[in-house]
């Protein structure tokens, strides 16, 4: 398949809509104009990437109404429609699957383009300030692939309340809570999101084999300067 085969389709499936459509004006792929509407540039693509998007991006000082084209069974949006989409809307740019005519030359609409407000959450904002908040030091290098996970801070507690079991053995919840300053440390035991814990008796906890064993990997691995103890 050619991007031109994408062409076709496309040019009659705006001029149904009562546009006039040309091919390659002014190295823009199709340029559709109805009235005195502000033109309808399409960049046309065999796949979705980074080149089509600067095109598309750089299409805007011209006309408001940039779409990227890309043919049916398009790859990057069977993998990734959804952040595909939302990408494209924060650029301000629409997006249109074709067919080619073997195919049966339909064309869709998935995005029109239209400015990006974007909307806050201050759900997400809270829940970002309050692990930077809570995290004791800065354990994690940016940008850093960590196969056993990052340090945060509900591991950092964990791995305070297994510190001090290590050191005093079975012990009630009540007391691992004023012993490590941690008011949830009850519930952090009973939900045992790492399986670190375990309970010989009511109220009673202690270090499982895999909290003997993990506990110590983490610790070794503190980076200098970081706090040896400190969530998911």
């Amino acid at each position: 398949m050619k991007e031109s085969d994408l062409y076709l389709p496309l040019k009659q499936f705006l001029e149904n809509q009562g546009y006039e459509v040309k091919g390659e004006v002014q190295h823009c792929d199709v340029v559709a104009v109805r009235g005195d509407d502000p033109p309808v540039v399409v960049e046309l693509k065999l796949s979705l990437n980074l080149d089509v998007v600067i095109q598309a991006v750089e299409r805007l000082s011209l006309s408001p109404n940039v779409y990227v084209g890309v043919p049916q069974g398009c790859g990057a949006l069977k993998r990734r429609r959804r952040q595909v989409i939302k990408l494209l809307r924060m650029l301000g740019l629409g997006l249109v699957v074709i067919a080619p005519e073997s195919q049966g030359g339909n064309v869709k609409i998935l995005l029109d383009p239209r400015p990006y407000k974007p909307r806050p959450s201050k759900q997400k904002q809270g829940r970002l300030l309050g692990e930077f908040t809570k995290r004791v030091g800065d354990p994690n290098l940016g940008g850093t692939a960590m196969r056993k996970g990052i340090m945060t801070a509900y591991r950092q507690r964990a791995i305070r309340i297994a510190e001090y079991l290590q050191e005093h053995g079975p012990t009630k919840a009540s007391d691992i809570a004023q012993a490590t300053e941690d008011s949830k440390a009850r519930n952090l035991l009973y939900n045992n999101v790492y399986g670190w814990f375990e309970r010989p008796s009511k109220g009673i906890y202690t270090l499982s084999p895999r909290g003997q064993q993990e506990i110590l990997t983490w610790l070794n691995s503190s980076q200098p300067g970081s706090p040896s103890v400190s969530e998911p």
